[in-house]
């Protein structure tokens, strides 16, 4: 699958993918930035994408980048919708204690592109009986 990539800033790179495996493809910064503990900053990734009709965007947190230096996307994962044509951004949070330090050029986040459907939610009186029925959270597996 071919995806086309606008490049909006001299210092944006185009996705790559770590391995021949992965789902992955990774987001790099556009810009530097300083993260404050506890603090929200708007990355810029100096790239818009064109996702074929059906496919979604997802962006999800760098493993090593939210483990080792508590830097995570602020909305857990992010959605780019597949008729979205504006830049990619990052809302990296900073969960640690210290003050993070984001050089142009670093790998800030994942991209995973997947296929989505779309329902048709249709009002109903009753819905069909389960074993789990109305159980919610932490309901499963407990006798």
């Amino acid at each position: 699958m071919k995806v086309n990539v606008k490049i909006l800033s001299p210092n944006a790179h185009l996705p790559t993918y770590g391995s021949k495996y992965s789902a992955g493809a990774d987001l790099y910064a556009a810009e530097g930035a300083e993260i404050n503990a506890g603090e929200t900053c708007f990355l810029h990734t100096g790239i818009a994408v064109e996702l074929p009709i059906g496919m979604v965007g997802l962006v999800y947190a760098r493993s090593g980048l939210s483990c080792k230096n508590d830097l995570a996307p602020a909305n857990k994962v992010g959605v780019i919708d597949c008729d979205y044509r504006g830049e990619i951004m990052v809302a990296l949070h900073n969960h640690g204690r210290e003050k993070r330090i984001v050089a142009a050029g670093d790998r800030i986040a994942q991209l995973v592109i997947a296929p989505y459907y779309v329902a048709e939610f249709c009002a109903a009186e009753e819905l069909s009986d389960t074993v789990r029925g109305e159980g919610g959270f932490g309901s499963t597996g407990n006798k």
